[in-house]
């Protein structure tokens, strides 16, 4: 089979640390072209990984033909920017996580991949982690039960190297838009998306200006199932903290490390696989897994998972989060 003909737009430090390297190890995929619009970066970048042909217009890059797919990995507020004319242009886009700075930028977006009848994947990594997708054919197979609360959260010490996430202008907002979103899209698809009813949100700024560094909400489903999400970039703790404890009917789950506690003969066992992968090689994985998938939906050999549609309803919940916080009450989703 041809390989993949990608583009990829933005080349900050996701673009240079994960999407570039595993592309080029990829047998299925041929990078083409990329586009920044620091014309030193874009040039210096696309000499490391040997591409030919580069740009600081995506426009430009969009005339060329024989691209198939682009990946956008731009800060947040240039997403919808990148993301529609490669859409308009007939290639299929991955835009990295979150979607959009809002709603209403994702409801565009998913829109124009809909006209351009393209395929508008969103770069939720975490789904594609080995110990994630283990735990969910459990949770399918009804393991533990029926699902009534999940608490999920992501405790880091630092904020990123990527000053653009703390100016609001350009992400759509702080700790909860970055860390929050993947949280909330883990534990949600671990729930199998019922439906949200309502939304509380606090947020703090301890060590930011213009966005929360720390965020603490609640979502409560229509089924009576409830979700707690604790994320931020400025606790005091000894190392990053990340985990997503799931309770059943009859069972229990969590992550890192995967364990399913489940009560057989009245005694409870663990019925993950004994063999665990170290956190890093589980970042890895996710994103080699991700990309893979994303090629083989370009292809036509499965749907796509984590859709610009999935995402538009996520954006629901970010902006019911924020507008939690703005009027200190709860918010009712109709």
């Amino acid at each position: 089979m041809d390989k993949v003909k990608v583009g990829v737009v933005g080349l900050g430090w996701i673009a240079q640390v994960v999407h570039l390297p595993i592309l080029k190890k990829l047998p299925e995929a041929e990078i083409v072209a990329v586009c920044d619009r620091d014309r030193s970066r874009v040039s210096l970048v696309a000499e490391k990984f040997g591409i030919k042909k580069f740009f600081t217009d995506i426009n430009q890059m969009m005339e060329i033909e024989e691209i198939e797919a682009v990946i956008v990995s731009t800060s947040t507020d240039a997403h919808k920017e990148a993301t529609i004319p490669a859409l308009n242009a007939g290639k299929d886009v991955l835009v990295e996580k979150p979607i959009a700075r809002h709603y209403s930028e994702a409801l565009e977006m998913a829109e124009a991949a809909r006209a351009a009848n393209r395929k508008l994947m969103v770069g939720m990594n975490q789904r594609f982690r080995p110990d994630m997708m283990i735990l969910k054919s459990f949770l399918e197979g009804k393991e533990i039960g029926d699902i009534f609360y999940v608490k999920a959260g992501w405790l880091r010490k630092n904020i990123s190297n990527e000053t653009w996430l703390t100016q609001k202008s350009r992400s759509g907002g702080g700790v909860f838009i970055d860390l929050g979103l993947v949280m909330f899209d883990v534990a949600y698809w671990m729930m199998g998306y019922p439906e949200v009813r309502r939304v509380t949100a606090t947020h703090y700024s301890h060590r930011t200006k213009e966005v929360e560094d720390t965020s603490l909400s609640t979502i409560t489903m229509k089924n009576g199932s409830v979700m707690n999400i604790e994320v931020s970039w400025s606790v005091f703790v000894e190392d990053d903290v990340y985990y997503c404890d799931i309770f059943g009917t009859e069972g229990s789950a969590t992550l890192s490390p995967l364990k399913i506690n489940k009560e057989l003969h009245g005694n409870l066992v663990n019925l993950a696989p004994a063999k665990l992968e170290s956190h890093q090689h589980l970042f890895k994985r996710s994103y080699e897994n991700e990309l893979k998938h994303f090629l083989g939906a370009v292809r036509n050999v499965h749907p796509v998972i984590s859709t610009g549609d999935e995402a538009v309803q996520r954006m629901r919940i970010v902006d019911a989060v924020y507008k939690s916080v703005r009027t200190g009450r709860e918010v009712t989703l109709s």
